[in-house]
């Protein structure tokens, strides 16, 4: 088994939910930290017992010994430091909203081919098994078809002007940090949608701080998604088919609720210490191992398709980002 040096990019809260995880995989070497302020690399890098710390970007990956790079920055500035590592040819593992818009998710996919250098959105749902037993379940049939998703994601997070949540510079809003996760549910369940409806709320800084999105597809399903970072809600998905339903809790990693004919049967999961972040780490090293620039499982189309249909989205919502749009 082949040892890979991690380095992470970016040192805030997601980073430090990642390491967790990654310190525990054997083939996985915590070698470097990278931030802009010398002092912020060097206490995460002592926590987590990292090799080296950096205080730029750009001495990180002129480190030779640094094989693959966790970018956990902003989503304002993806696209920035993906074409960084990729121009020094580090594979990337680059935290979702993988970027702000399609033409810079296109400009980061186009620069991993260029370089021939490894290039995935980290969108770690789709590697949890709870998730892949879903796609098993709806995959079988016999609950017949899909009708509707139902799925929500919010927090309440009291408006600061100062927030990166607030933050339109930033990509700030509740869509692109966690809406995500409900229209990512509904193009991995229903496919992009021929019709996007949307109600969206505003902060007093311009961001959306709340959206509600209809997807309407032309085979008869819908999708209802909501998002919120000013509201309080737990975080489940609702699935409903001609024959029954299964729902289950986004982050849970404990059961799936599947009722068919009034029976309610419960599948459950062994939940262990992890939320899972580790499962996405496994498969990018899985793909390094067989020389792959692309993951087969998150492929380059699945990460248009949900960055064309978040713009989409914020189209018809009317929420921009005016240094980026």
């Amino acid at each position: 088994m082949k040892t890979y040096n991690w380095a992470i990019l970016g040192c805030g809260s997601i980073a430090k939910k990642f390491t967790l995880e990654l310190k525990d995989l054997p083939n996985a070497n915590l070698y470097a930290t990278a931030s802009r302020n010398i002092d912020t690399a060097t206490n995460f890098a002592s926590e987590f017992n990292f090799e080296k710390a950096y205080g730029s970007y750009l001495e990180m990956v002129n480190d030779p010994k640094v094989d693959i790079v966790y970018i956990a920055t902003p989503h304002s500035f993806h696209k920035e430091h993906t074409l960084l590592c990729l121009n020094f040819k580090k594979a990337v593992l680059c935290e979702k909203a993988f970027a702000i818009n399609t033409k810079e998710v296109e400009q980061m996919i186009l620069a991993s081919k260029e370089y021939n250098t490894f290039l995935m959105e980290a969108f770690w749902v789709i590697f949890r098994p709870k998730f892949n037993k879903v796609l098993e379940l709806i995959n079988t049939r016999k609950l017949g078809k899909l009708k509707f998703v139902k799925s929500d994601f919010m927090f309440n997070q009291p408006f600061d002007s100062n927030s990166r949540l607030y933050n339109l510079d930033l990509g700030g809003g509740s869509l692109l940090d966690i809406g995500i996760y409900p229209v990512f549910t509904a193009l991995m369940l229903l496919g992009i949608p021929d019709k996007i409806e949307t109600i969206p709320h505003f902060s007093p800084s311009g961001s959306e701080e709340s959206i509600s999105m209809l997807f309407g597809y032309k085979n008869g399903s819908n999708a209802v998604l909501n998002s919120s970072v000013t509201s309080n809600y737990k975080n489940d998905v609702e699935l409903i088919f001609e024959n029954g339903t299964i729902k289950y809790e986004r982050f849970s990693n404990d059961s799936i609720e599947l009722i068919q004919n009034e029976t309610l049967e419960k599948i459950t999961f062994n939940p262990g210490p992890n939320m899972g972040y580790q499962f996405e780490a496994i498969h990018v090293m899985e793909c390094l191992d067989n020389n792959l620039i692309e993951s087969p499982v998150l492929t380059n189309t699945v990460s248009l398709n949900l960055i064309r249909t978040l713009d989409k989205i914020r189209k018809k919502a009317n929420i921009t980002y005016p240094k980026h749009d």
